[in-house]
């Protein structure tokens, strides 16, 4: 063949060759991975910048639930374990720096490469990476464990498992997974879930595992015994492969911790009180204010600390279930947030300690603005205006009420909302155009007391507005299958929010899975705009669009009254034994549930 016949086609050749060694030259190997920008620690690094790497090891602390457990599998839809498991027993490929907004940096993997185009991601295993049995983590552990949740695992993890194309190995210690939707935060997902042991399911059912089929993982701890629905002991394994690398140095400081289960919180509250437990988390200030001076405080042997964050609100309040009439109208939704009287409430409750949420990124630069939309956010909301809830363009804000126990102007509001609703009272009993009354029922879990006082004052707005209600508590099993059924009227709701919200938003207010059993969504939003602000956020490509996307659909959500807004928890509350220390330097989380204890220590001196 002569080299002539190639002519017309080197210019095609040329330019694929070129495209292809600009994709090679920019997927670079690194330490870690942000979701903008590069990673704030550099290669070298010695610790995280929260942890002090010279932490003693040493100590035993317990720690207080409260309701039970009927699984030690916390990867599984079904059952309830202890919340502390996956954080405590298992590990990922790379690990979260509690400091930066979404930024990932290397545990079970050594490095992570990616294109610009973030269409996949590769990361290659520690050598030494090892499980609790001593065994090592394979690449072939890694495709079952990705495998193996995405398909027979929590729906958490179900939804990451649609999005790959392909997982292959990629060398003796590499995997590369392939992406089939454009997403730049999939590369850090990826990163972040578990990896279990293949061999230990090699001849079970994965998703019909049995209590005491505890999960083999990499983790720091392992369980060391247990009782069903009482305890869980859990000890710092001394063979742990990861303790000298530099994202675990200095963290995971216990040598044992032990989770020790109550039937409500006045209960715990008790047994910290007496001794039995090492550190509680107080969420109310004025209990904060006035009810930790008992003995142990007084002599210093307790410490009341506080400790500050800069992370969104989040959502805490009363969700309604929009899957059912009356919730599925706004007014009717709008009247019950009238006439909850959040000043008055918050008086009684907390002593006015806390201040109110204002939205769902409220808190944070990444919260709705005041007043009408402007620029981005208005051009990302106006395709939907025909569609939006009154208030979502124009600009809304909570209800206020003057703290008096009446709160007479805005229950008059409320019955105004309620009557174009169809809703008007006959002797006394709201009821609709069929004559059917208006019967709403709380559901609590059982020991929530400080709920249960709320819904309690709520009550007696809702009874002069005509509103039958009922309260109905049950244990922590089956508050968990009734939210899980979704079968609830209206339940107390809290879902924390981070700086770099993801993909975890589709879970929280996605169309898909509204009104699929075991969904996060439990109001049951399903907003066409919802969905597109989610795109846009993971679409966004600088800082400004996603800011933009994340101010749009907090403005959607806040203004669809889905979920009436209680106090927010400005700065954490932590009372612990004056033997657990914790550095100087804080995260911009702050105390999230990775904070204490991982990288705290125990000092008897």
């Amino acid at each position: 063949m002569s080299p002539d016949f190639l002519r017309p086609f080197r210019p095609l050749v040329a330019g694929i060759a070129s495209i292809f060694m600009i994709s090679v030259a920019h997927a670079e190997s690194s330490h870690g991975i942000a979701m903008y920008g590069d990673p704030a620690l550099p290669p070298d690094f010695v610790s995280l910048p929260y942890a002090n790497p010279d932490a003693p090891k040493g100590g035993k602390v317990v720690f207080g639930n409260t309701g039970g457990y009927n699984s030690l599998n916390p990867f599984l839809q079904k059952g309830t374990s202890p919340w502390q498991l996956p954080f405590w027993t298992h590990e990922s490929l790379m690990g979260r720096s509690w400091d930066e907004p979404f930024t990932l940096y290397g545990l079970l993997a050594e490095s992570v490469e990616t294109p610009p185009d973030r269409s996949w991601v590769e990361f290659t295993l520690r050598e030494e990476a090892r499980f609790s049995d001593g065994t090592p983590v394979t690449i072939d552990d890694v495709i079952w464990s990705y495998e193996t949740l995405g398909t027979q695992g929590h729906l958490r993890y179900r939804g990451f498992w649609d999005k790959i194309d392909r997982i292959e190995q990629t060398g003796p210690r590499s995997v590369r997974i392939t992406f089939n939707v454009p997403d730049r935060e999939l590369a850090l997902l990826a990163g972040m879930r578990p990896i279990l042991q293949k061999a230990q399911w090699q001849d079970k059912e994965f998703a019909d595992a049995a209590l005491h089929d505890v999960p083999i993982g990499t983790g720091p701890y392992v369980i060391d015994s247990y009782e069903a629905g009482r305890y869980v002991n859990l000890r710092r394994n001394p063979e742990y492969w990861g303790q000298d690398i530099p994202f675990r140095r200095g963290t995971m400081n216990l040598d044992e911790m032990r989770i020790e289960f109550y039937g409500d919180g006045s209960v715990l509250f008790e047994a910290f009180k007496a001794g039995e437990l090492s550190a509680v988390r107080e969420f109310n200030g004025d209990k904060w204010d006035t009810q930790y001076s008992f003995p142990a405080v007084q002599r210093g042997d307790v410490i009341k600390t506080e400790i500050p964050h800069g992370k969104p609100s989040g959502m805490t309040g009363f969700v309604m279930n929009t899957r059912k009439a009356p919730f599925d109208d706004w007014r009717v939704r709008e009247a019950l947030t009238l006439a909850f009287n959040f000043e008055f409430i918050n008086d009684t409750i907390t002593g006015g300690a806390q201040p109110r949420i204002t939205s769902y990124f409220s808190g944070s630069d990444l919260a709705m603005q005041p007043g009408p939309a402007q620029g981005q956010v208005k051009a990302l909301l106006e395709p939907f205006a025909s569609d939006l809830i009154p208030g979502t363009l124009e600009g809304y804000e909570l209800p206020k009420g003057d703290g008096s126990a009446r709160n007479r102007a805005n229950i008059r509001k409320a019955t105004k909302l309620l009557t174009e609703a169809g809703w008007t009272v006959q002797d006394g009993v709201l009821r609709n155009t069929n004559g059917d009354p208006f019967k709403m029922t709380v559901l609590l879990q059982q020991g929530d007391s400080e709920m249960a006082s709320v819904v309690e004052i709520f009550s007696r707005a809702l009874e002069r507005l005509g509103i039958q209600v009922m309260t109905e508590q049950v244990d922590n099993a089956q508050y968990v299958g009734r939210t899980g059924e979704l079968d609830f009227d209206v339940t107390p709701f809290r879902r924390a929010l981070s700086l770099s919200p993801g993909n975890e938003q589709r879970l929280y207010w996605g169309s898909e899975n509204a009104d699929t059993p075991g969904t996060r969504n439990l109001m049951g939003v399903a907003s066409p705009a919802v969905d597109a602000m989610i795109d846009a956020m993971l679409a966004s490509e600088t800082p400004e669009d996603f800011t933009a996307a994340t101010r749009a659909l907090d403005r959607v959500l806040t203004a669809g009254r889905y979920v009436i807004p209680i106090w927010s928890f400005d700065v954490g509350r932590i009372a612990h034994i004056r033997e657990l220390k914790f550095p100087e330097t804080v995260p911009i989380y702050g105390d999230g549930p990775q904070y204490m204890p991982e990288v705290w220590w125990y000092d008897a001196g």
